[in-house]
């Protein structure tokens, strides 16, 4: 079997393990917080920050040139200075988590990106997000992490290989996208 084959067959078995469950609940979620003119925040490091910010482009977008109605999503990880100025002054581990702390109300949603599932800053903002009185949502893989342990809502990604994961994250969140819209045109 060649290297492609076996790579594209990895992914496909990855995403027809996805637990329909949680990904039905994320939606829920996420169809409330635009009803309810909730904030959704994403976030994540490397990979996942490129992630985190197109699905916030995919959502805010798609969503509202779909209902008419704005939904106001935005990724933490497109403020460069803004986080460059915390990290420098309080830390890295603080970049989310401060952003969150400025603009967070509680009912608005967290979407943290995780492929591990440890990063230290996708966690302290999680943890600030539940304090606060946010509904998180946790994306990771592996075996979980922290992450997974302390989001309200997660998905675990079934695969220890970090392309993969961040495969499917893209896919799951393209995945959430096209479902919301399916049923805003019902």
């Amino acid at each position: 079997m060649s290297a492609i084959t076996n790579y594209l067959n990895m992914v496909t078995q990855t995403i027809a393990d996805l637990p329909e469950e949680p990904i039905r609940d994320i939606i829920e979620t996420l169809k409330k917080a635009h009803a309810e003119d909730r904030q959704v925040f994403i976030l994540g490091n490397g990979g996942s920050a490129a992630t985190a910010s197109h699905v916030a482009e995919d959502f805010q977008k798609a969503i509202k040139v779909c209902t008419g109605k704005r939904f106001k999503v935005m990724a933490l990880t497109d403020a460069a200075p803004l986080i460059f100025a915390w990290a420098n002054d309080n830390g890295y581990d603080c970049i989310f988590a401060e952003q969150l702390d400025s603009f967070m109300e509680p009912g608005d949603v967290v979407i943290a990106i995780s492929g591990s599932g440890n990063s230290p800053n996708v966690i302290k903002a999680v943890e600030k997000a539940n304090e606060m009185g946010a509904i998180s949502v946790g994306w990771c893989g592996f075996s979980g992490g922290k992450l997974a342990k302390i989001a309200h809502k997660s998905i675990v990604v079934n695969s220890d290989n970090m392309q993969r994961v961040e495969d499917v994250h893209l896919i799951l969140g393209h995945l959430i996208l096209t479902c919301l819209i399916d049923e805003y045109n019902q």
